[in-house]
């Protein structure tokens, strides 16, 4: 397990970008209005932008680069887009902190976010 955060910093509604994680591109993690937490890949799978500046509601983000929508649940893309989906991760709370554990699938990302890692 990662640490990601301590939960009071990711009040809900807010989203964290983390970098600098072993073997993994950025990941995105998001605290919803109705209080769940998701972990999915950070860079959209159409172009190179990033899902936690994107704008959330219910269990989806739109990328804000150009409004590909990503399930937080299952990092399905809409198919208009984007049409890969990003991998998911699991997201673990204990005793106030927020932990991650990475997907171990190959992670889809676009030409420039290839080329960049």
């Amino acid at each position: 397990m990662i640490y990601a955060c301590q939960l009071s910093d990711l009040p809900p509604g807010g989203s964290l970008r983390l970098t600098d994680l072993p073997g993994s591109p950025p990941v995105a993690v998001f605290h919803t209005e109705d209080g769940e937490l998701f972990a999915v890949d950070d860079t959209c799978t159409h172009a190179d932008a990033s899902l936690a500046e994107g704008f959330v509601e219910d269990c989806a983000v739109e990328c804000p680069l150009h409004a590909a929508i990503f399930d937080l649940r299952t990092g399905e893309a809409d198919g208009m887009i984007a049409t890969y989906p990003v991998r998911t991760h699991t997201v673990v709370t204990s005793e106030g902190q927020v932990f991650l554990q990475l997907s171990e699938a190959i992670p889809h990302l676009p030409a420039a976010a290839r080329r960049a890692s």
